[in-house]
């Protein structure tokens, strides 16, 4: 950014008061997050309120960082902060949307605003694409949609534009509004309308209108065909009805042919046909349109690195973009930087290592496709980016641990939108305890935690001390409940700093004794209480006794008692669930009286969120609800999915009639059949109980039976109807079979899925 825009004009415009104008620069560029923090000169912080975060518990940190401006809503400590200049504005995301109203104001060149329940990003990224060669395009970093990301997006303008692609999403009534205002769109693209959010409207009608909201003064809308609009409705938007028909001849070069692809291709023809007027759209763009990565892939590489990659483009804003996910994520980590340029881009190599150096990486290599990286660096976090024709996958899966293509696709975007479901459920106070036990459900326990960490999670908690120790190794500084705590684990608790369970008074007893000859005192533990799923836990007829060691024992301290909920997701018949709920508050109302002091009180799992809001108390325990999975209807609604287990066909046979598949000749071809050989077994977690048909993958969009036993690495899969092809994607768990699906060919429960997928099976991450 090059905002320009003095201190003082500053809190005029966000309609603020000066509590100190100890530094009164002009501010040129904004954060909001303190791990991005890289140049402060004229840098103000801006302390947003999230749904889990409260940037104003980092300001003291983005003033450690050399952040000098400030934007907040509570008055901060102006001792730490004395030599800054700091607003307070009522609203801090209010006031960031009129700070970027003002700023847009300053250019009269055109804006189109696109949005829709699918395909805005790709729209806005071949809009640009077709539009680049004949125009000065500005445009919406990646998927910045949102009450803040259009705000960001449009403080991004800057005098050297023709136009500019605004990319706008809503979720709730009302948004739109605040949106249109301050993006005032000079022309409209609605790309689609579906369900995404219909959750949170009254009707399908209320949701359409909340789109309609953003173009009632564009002067011109693009409609496809596909969204029905009534004449009062288009004329209000000025809109024009997208035919395919009539974009046909530059349809057919496109080089996707998916109805998906050539419906988003459409929208960004129709609308780059109207800007360009008299300048026809070259047939080459149309070829050319890019394969959008409209997510970053990370994944465990060689030497202890992570790797970062985003290897699809290498746009100068994009790379900007690249570069501070890095460092968010990088922690105490070294950063390396690999940067891929094909003959067509070498000229950007000074500008390219002109913002890679602006963001001090450790190390960064600029490469065209014939050059090598040295792999000597290691425990690092290495973005590997650039164009595809720099052929920048290979040195990505040059650095990728393992090598097996059966992947477990993790969807951090999802996770995060899941997170934001709960919080949105529970009362204001109520901490979120996010199990990672059992490798986070098959996920990865320090990737996943690190995360959790930096959502604003209060609490991790493991099954066992060594998991806890492992998260400790990595840097995880987040207070950790180790639920099975066991005798050889209670000197880790100790050390590590980890809060152990206590359920009996052996083990009580036991790490008394522990704690005695450490020399500590207070320790914190937590206590689990038996209301009825007779599992672990203190029985309510041992209360007294439990209250009276508790008390004569200095060596520890009550954090937290908590229970088991045994049947939360039962929406027949509630009864036992609020007998263990009045059993659990009569024990812990017992105990505090008792004790003399308070405590954190827990009992609800993800279901019991769901389904059972008045027992929230201080804190919940979300587990596999983070992923998608709830048996709650309304809330299954809301949630996405998070797993994704794919794989790729080795190699397509033909398997004449009369000749056998597999081991022990179970499947004798009745007729010609064409089969797919896909790499993943009973090893992997695809059991052999899916031979013969009962289980499958899914190709191309269609189910494809096992043929013949599932092997322990291989399974063989029919593919006679598909035009089918070595190298093609597998679906074993994903949009079209979902994890509930696969879970109920296996008769089981999706947790024993997720847990089940072999550890050889590799993870990567991916993130918006």
């Amino acid at each position: 950014m090059n905002l320009n825009i003095p201190f003082e004009e500053l809190v005029q415009v966000v309609n603020g008061v000066a509590l100190s104008n100890a530094n009164n620069s002009s501010i040129i560029d904004l954060v909001f997050d303190s791990r991005r923090i890289v140049d402060t000169s004229g840098v103000i912080f801006i302390a947003l309120r999230g749904e889990f975060r409260n940037g104003h518990d980092f300001m003291t940190d983005a003033h450690s960082k050399g952040i000098r401006i400030f934007l907040v809503e509570s008055p901060p400590n102006l001792k730490i902060l004395q030599d800054s200049a700091v607003v307070k504005v009522n609203n801090t995301l209010l006031a960031l949307q009129e700070f970027a109203l003002h700023h847009r104001k300053k250019f009269d060149y055109p804006i189109i605003a696109i949005t829709g329940s699918a395909g805005k990003t790709t729209v806005k990224e071949w809009l640009y694409h077709l539009l680049s060669p004949s125009l000065r395009v500005s445009r919406s970093p990646k998927s910045y949609n949102s009450q803040l990301g259009v705000p960001l997006s449009l403080l991004e303008l800057n005098e050297h534009t023709d136009v500019a692609l605004i990319e706008v999403g809503i979720s709730k009534p009302g948004e739109m509004k605040i949106l249109e205002r301050i993006v005032q769109p000079t022309y409209g693209i609605f790309t689609s309308f579906g369900r995404a959010h219909e959750e949170n409207f009254d009707s399908s009608r209320q949701h359409l209108q909340e789109k309609l909201a953003l173009f009632p003064n564009s002067k011109h809308t693009f409609v496809p065909d596909t969204i029905r609009l009534n004449q009062e409705m288009l004329a209000k938007i000025k809109g024009e009805i997208v035919y395919e028909k009539r974009f046909e001849n530059y349809l057919s070069h496109c080089p996707f042919q998916d109805n998906v692809s050539r419906h988003n291709a459409l929208m960004a023809i129709a609308a780059a046909s109207f800007i360009l007027k008299n300048n026809p759209i070259s047939i080459d763009q149309i070829k050319t349109l890019p394969r959008l990565a409209l997510r970053m892939e990370l994944f465990e590489g060689i030497h202890g690195n992570i790797i970062i990659n985003d290897t699809y483009n290498l746009d100068l804003d994009a790379l900007k973009n690249s570069l501070e996910y890095q460092l968010s994520v990088a922690a105490n980590k070294k950063r390396v930087v690999v940067i891929g340029l094909d003959s067509d881009n070498i000229f950007r190599k000074n500008n390219v290592e002109e913002i890679v150096k602006s963001f001090f990486p450790d190390q960064y290599f600029i490469v065209d496709q014939n050059d090598s990286v040295p792999a000597s660096f290691k425990d690092s976090v290495v973005l590997i980016k650039g164009t595809r024709n720099a052929n920048m996958q290979r040195f990505a899966k040059k650095f990728r641990l393992k090598s097996h293509k059966t992947l477990v696709e993790i969807d951090l975007s999802a996770v995060k939108t899941n997170l934001t479901v709960f919080k949105q459920s529970l009362d204001d106070g109520v901490g979120i305890l996010a199990m990672v036990k059992a490798q986070s459900y098959g996920s990865g326990v320090e990737k996943m935690a690190e995360f959790l960490g930096n959502q604003g999670v209060d609490y991790l908690g493991v099954a066992y001390a060594d998991e806890g120790v492992e998260l400790r190794k990595q840097g995880i500084n987040l207070p950790i409940l180790v639920m099975n705590a066991e005798e050889e684990g209670y000197e880790d608790c100790i050390n590590f700093n980890l809060e152990p369970a206590i359920f009996s008074f052996g083990q009580l007893d036991g790490f008394i004794k522990e704690l005695i000859n450490s020399g500590k005192t207070s320790f914190p533990v937590h206590v689990k209480i038996d209301t009825g799923m007779k599992r672990l836990g203190f029985d309510l007829s041992q209360l007294q006794r439990l209250s009276e060691v508790l008390k004569s024992q200095p060596e520890i301290r009550i954090k937290s008692i908590y229970s088991h909920l045994a049947d939360a997701d039962n929406l027949r018949d509630n009864r036992f669930t609020l007998l263990q709920i009045k059993r659990f508050e009569e024990a812990t109302v017992f105990l505090r009286n008792h004790l003399g002091y308070s405590f954190i009180r827990h009992i609800l799992n993800s279901e019991g969120i769901a389904n059972y809001p008045e027992a929230q108390y201080d804190m919940v325990r979300l587990g596999v609800g983070m992923y998608g999975i709830s048996n709650n209807p309304n809330l299954k609604r809301k949630l996405k999915p998070v797993f994704s287990w794919v794989s790729t066909i080795s190699q397509i046979k033909t398997v004449h009639k009369g000749e056998s598949v597999g081991y022990n000749r179970t499947h004798i071809a009745s007729e010609n059949q064409k089969i797919a050989v896909i790499p993943v077994g009973y090893a992997d977690g695809f059991r052999r109980c899916l031979s013969n048909g009962k289980g499958g993958v899914i190709i191309h969009g269609e189910f494809c039976p096992t043929v013949g036993r599932v092997c322990m690495d291989m399974i063989m899969v029919d593919v006679t109807k598909l035009n089918a092809n070595e190298g093609d994607r597998v679906e074993i768990i994903g949009a079209f079979q979902t994890i509930e699906k696969f879970a109920g060919l296996l008769d089981t429960i999706p947790y024993e899925v997720m847990t089940g997928i072999s550890k050889r099976v590799h993870r990567i991450y991916l993130e918006e």
